[in-house]
Parts: structure tokens; C-alpha cells; sequence
């Protein structure tokens, strides 16, 4: 039973050591960095902090939206800038699930996984996020728009910090699946992106008070918003000053 439990956090430490394998935008550790520094490290805090200024949309998602104005560009150098941003930023090649050039629109939804994690006390929690990104474009200016409904939850079951005490033979068998659901056995090497919960943000902390996964919850609901951040901050970087930073004309 230790060895399983130490190979459940070997795992899932892997899984968290990137936060970003579809999307190339910002890496885990540099992003916590950056929640740190703008939100504070207590992230019960932060997150009580943050909802004051946070509404849900009436599908109860977690909705981010901020116009760009690109004044000295036209519809179509906007359009080729944000597919070049999309293509270059979303490995997955399924991430563009709209791409409309007369209506002006772009929508990318991809899997971010672990966003966030937390060993609670029985189990541990990996957090993983699939915003839908819309790009609306006109003359001179783009509408981001970053959605997020739910949080995607691997859970390792009795990998919290007292897991161990529970350890006997008795209970061996029934923990031999790493996972609640049985997906990802020992050295099962399926798709991460497949959860074991599925948790709608409108029901959770801070949105809801008592919440038994107010921890872990707290901390998913900072790093999204600090994703949703940098990305609209990439976005705008892109269509202002392009990507590499040599897309211009003059060739």
C-alpha cells in the first residue's frame, strides 16, 4: 500500500510539473508565481477577494470578457494575427473549433490540466480547466472572451496528508485503483485529460461557503482567473506586437 501511495504522488507531481501541455501559454510554476504576487499566497483570501468583483453568466460559468482596440488594423490583418496566435499558442490540433472568417470569430477550447492542486486530508486533488476561448473581430479592435463552467477533478484516493494511517490489509484491494473511478490503474498510462469529478464552479467556494472542498477550490478559482489574465494579456500582445515580434511588411 506505501508503494502505491508513493507512485499516486509520483504521478500526479508529473502531471502537475507543466501546467500547460496544449497550451503553450505560461508554465505552472511562473504562474502561480505571478497569482502569489497579485493575489497573495493564502488563497482562501484571494479567492473571498476576487469574487466580490466576479459574476457568473446566466449559464452560472465563470466568464471573462475585455474589447482590444487595434485601431491601425484591419478585419482581415486582426483575423491572420489571431489564427497565427492560435496556432502557434494551442498544440492540440481539435483546439479551433470555430474558425469563421466573413463572421469574424474564432473559438479555442482546450484542456489546461492541473491548473491547480491540493492534498487535503484523506485525498489529493488535481485540477484541470477546458476554457472556451471566443475571439470576436472587427476594424480596429477584438473581443476576448474566456469561459469556464467546470472544474475537471483527478482525485488520488487516500493520498492526503494522514492517507497513511488508514493503511492495513484489509484494505488493500479496494485501494488498488489510483483513481476513484478506476480510469487510471497502477501504471496505466491513459489520458490524463479523462476526470474522476466534475465540479460546476457556481457550486463551490467562494460562490458557496461551505463548501468540504473550499482548499482546493479556492486555490482552482485564483489560478483560472490568472490564466484568463495572461491569456487575454497574450492576446493583446499578438495583434499589438505579434508573436515573434517580426511580423510586418518590410520583407
Amino acid at each position: 500500500m506505501i508503494k502505491t501511495r508513493l507512485w499516486v504522488l509520483a504521478a500526479i507531481l508529473t502531471f502537475c510539473g507543466s501546467l500547460v501541455v496544449q497550451a503553450q501559454v505560461m508554465k505552472a510554476a511562473d504562474l502561480e508565481k505571478y497569482a502569489k504576487q497579485k493575489y497573495g499566497d493564502k488563497w482562501l483570501d484571494a479567492a473571498a477577494n476576487l469574487s466580490s468583483g466576479l459574476l457568473l453568466d446566466k449559464n452560472q460559468s465563470l466568464t471573462y470578457q475585455q474589447v482590444v482596440e487595434v485601431p491601425d488594423k484591419t478585419k482581415q490583418q486582426l483575423y491572420v494575427d489571431l489564427n497565427y496566435w492560435a496556432t502557434a499558442t494551442f498544440k492540440d490540433k481539435q483546439a479551433i473549433t470555430l474558425n469563421d472568417k466573413e463572421a469574424g470569430c474564432i473559438i479555442v477550447s482546450s484542456t489546461i490540466d492541473g491548473i491547480a492542486d491540493h492534498t487535503g486530508t484523506v485525498n489529493r486533488y488535481v485540477v484541470s480547466i477546458t476554457p472556451v476561448i471566443r475571439l470576436d473581430i472587427k476594424d480596429g479592435r477584438i473581443r476576448v472572451t474566456f469561459t469556464v463552467q467546470n472544474y475537471d477533478i483527478l482525485k488520488a484516493e487516500d493520498a492526503g496528508w494522514i492517507g497513511g494511517l488508514f493503511d492495513n490489509s484489509d484494505n488493500r484491494q479496494s485501494h488498488q485503483n489510483v483513481y476513484s473511478d478506476g480510469k487510471r490503474m497502477k501504471g496505466d498510462k491513459t489520458d490524463r485529460r479523462l476526470y474522476d469529478e466534475q465540479w460546476e464552479i457556481a457550486q463551490h467556494y467562494p460562490f458557496v461557503a461551505k463548501d468540504p472542498q473550499k482548499r482546493t477550490c479556492a486555490k482552482a478559482l485564483v489560478m483560472t482567473h490568472a490564466y484568463s489574465n495572461a491569456i487575454i494579456d497574450k492576446v493583446e500582445e499578438a495583434v499589438k506586437h505579434g508573436i515573434v515580434g517580426n511580423e510586418d511588411d518590410d520583407w
